[in-house]
């Protein structure tokens, strides 16, 4: 255990250390990870020596990020992208592979080369999405036509898992299935191994879609975010084992999970859950692969792998550039398309292992290839940066967005709390053609609300992680309705720390949370009931007879000196004596204008139609 602590302690203090240093330099995280794994593995200071095992754990982390990319995607929208899926992806892993093996055949029997050729056609989905979404370039035309390569590429993992032990060449002793932990489906027949895959997929579909909503439902009105949490932790693992269980991807696994979540109110929540864990495990997850760099057998083999490594950039990025002319992408998006996929991928790892226990390929074959796989991830954050520098060009205006309402960007308003308040506030932007992104922490309210047409979504407006998927960041107004005044103030003092830019609007429900709102120097302050008392009293003077304009002239006039009065009374709210003195006072002096004859009424009535901030 205390080994373990030691382990973890080195990886957290060495990504703490370095990625701050790599992101000042305008490196980015990715390559600060690389480099600190580069200084604490075992041809560095050496502060870690089991670097394979710690690896596969880690390879947990880019499981989540697939689910996380699933809870991108709706069904809908994975539909729409079939062709670039298809197109993209499958000319570029088929043209990839079919070049890889043509070089490599010449030195290999065909089945290695082959065998070669379907691994390096895979990119790294960990680097290049979180490097893209870092510099901002996931919704231009590069980034969407990458995505889609790479969607492609986490699929085809799945079928080359099938064929790559079909390849085997060498003669080796004993089975080379992995024991699941639940059982082995290799010593099922062959159609029945099929009728098991299928229907796990079908089983993971079926759950996501109409029994994740009630379950997450259940535990959302617990309101115990640990349970909600491990509600998301188990469902990713419990995907993931499944999958492997039948034989399958643990990544195909969650993706599927997440794709089938993406229509949910729940999916925001999710993912604010989810991404400190993937963050974390993707992180060590880049660490470990530094780490791994075999210094003695590069310096033994330097040519060689110097040549594999470059000849594995400029063979995908040959490969790519066709594929981005053949499916016209525009000239100014060519380079950053062919950059950001011509390295290897994190699959490659799993792939040569399972070629070397399967003896598809040797030892001697395999090391070099890692070598030069882990060398070209760790160069593709620094052409990313090159291609930033040498390109001085702002991102290209993104393509059209998806249908996901919560896309940075996309709008400027965010409505934290839709209960009885909010769903008002709601609909009168929506029906004056501002569309705002809504957050409600009341599972049940947020069904409803669903139901009845509203994008509504699940989560704590409190939290920073939730308020950054919602596009605080780009966000220009906040406008809180929260019921609960402790709750309304964390947001206000969150929202003015990270986003300063973001102007607020918040209500109060009663005077005592207005002058607590005014502590954290608020300006635009609207108490819930002051409105509602006015429209009442009006409508009481009504009915009693009184002149309708009389009445709205009143109004009016009464809304104006309250907010006057405000500012006087925050000040003295701690001195009760004089507190008294001065609300009496201004309650004199209303009555006293409220008295005054027709021509100073009107006078009066001017001034109200012009005061700040008119609540009616």
């Amino acid at each position: 255990m205390e080994a373990f602590l030691l382990q973890l302690f080195i990886f957290l203090a060495a990504a703490a250390i370095s990625v701050p240093i790599a992101k000042k330099l305008g490196l980015g995280s990715v390559l600060g990870y690389l480099m600190a794994g580069i200084v604490i593995g075992p041809f560095g200071a050496a502060l870690i020596h089991d670097v394979e095992a710690i690896m596969h754990f880690t390879e947990f982390g880019v499981v989540m990020m697939l689910f996380l990319v699933g809870l991108e995607l709706k069904p809908s929208l994975l539909w729409q992208l079939r062709t670039p899926i298809l197109g993209f992806g499958g000319a570029q892993v088929l043209i990839s592979s079919v070049f890889i093996w043509g070089v490599a055949v010449v030195f290999l029997p065909w089945q290695q080369a082959l065998a070669i050729g379907l691994i390096l056609s895979l990119s790294s989905t960990a680097i290049v999405l979180q490097t893209l979404q870092e510099k901002g370039k996931m919704k231009t035309e590069a980034g969407q036509s990458v995505f889609a390569v790479l969607l492609f590429q986490d699929l085809a993992v799945i079928p080359m898992l099938a064929i790559l032990p079909l390849l085997a060449t060498l003669t080796i002793s004993g089975g080379a299935h992995h024991d699941s932990v639940l059982f082995d489906i290799s010593t099922l027949p062959n159609y029945i191994q099929i009728l098991v895959t299928i229907s796990a997929i079908v089983f993971v579909l079926m759950t996501g879609k109409f029994a994740c909503r009630p379950i997450f439902r259940t535990i959302a009105n617990t309101g115990v975010r640990e349970i909600f949490v491990a509600a998301a932790l188990g469902l990713v693992i419990g995907t993931s084992l499944l999958m492997m269980t039948v034989g399958l991807s643990p990544a195909l696994g969650a993706f599927l999970a997440g794709v089938v979540l993406a229509d949910s109110e729940f999916r925001h929540e999710l993912e604010s859950d989810i991404e400190p864990f993937k963050g974390l495990l993707l992180g060590i997850f880049f660490i470990s692969i530094g780490a791994s760099l075999n210094f003695t057998l590069i310096s033994d083999s330097f040519l060689l792998i110097l040549g594999l490594t470059c000849g594995l950039i400029a063979i995908k990025g040959l490969v790519l550039l066709l594929v981005s002319v053949v499916f016209k992408i525009s000239k100014q998006e060519r380079p950053l398309f062919a950059i950001a996929l011509a390295q290897g991928g994190e699959f490659a790892f799993v792939l040569f292992q399972l070629t070397k226990t399967s003896g598809v390929l040797s030892i001697e074959v395999i090391e070099p290839l890692i070598s030069a796989v882990a060398i070209s991830m760790f160069l593709a954050p620094v052409m990313f940066v090159i291609h930033e520098k040498m390109s001085h060009k702002p991102n290209k205006k993104p393509v059209e967005a998806s249908k996901d309402v919560i896309e940075k960007g996309d709008h400027k308003v965010i409505l934290a709390g839709f209960g009885r308040l909010g769903t008002d506030i709601g609909r009168f932007l929506i029906s004056a053609g501002i569309k705002p992104v809504i957050l409600d922490h009341d599972a049940n309210n947020v069904s409803l609300l669903r139901k009845l047409g509203f994008e509504v979504y699940y989560g704590d407006a409190t939290r920073l992680d939730l308020l950054e998927s919602a596009g605080a960041a780009t966000a220009e107004l906040l406008v809180i309705t929260l019921g609960d005044t402790e709750s309304a103030k964390q947001l206000v003092a969150l929202a003015k720390k990270h986003y300063p830019q973001l102007k607020i609007v918040v209500n109060a429900h009663d005077r005592e949370a207005a002058f607590e709102f005014m502590d954290l120097e608020i300006e635009h302050i609207y108490r819930e009931t002051l409105g509602t008392a006015l429209n009442m009293g009006q409508a009481a003077m009504k009915q009693l007879g009184v002149d309708p304009y009389e009445v709205h002239r009143l109004k009016q006039i009464f809304y104006k000196k309250d907010v006057e009065m405000m500012p006087e009374l925050y000040k003295l709210r701690c001195e009760e004596e004089k507190y008294i003195v001065l609300y009496q006072k201004h309650h004199e002096r209303l009555e006293e204008l409220m008295k005054l004859d027709h021509n100073e009424n009107l006078m009066a009535l001017d001034k109200a139609w012009t005061a700040k901030n008119p609540e009616l």
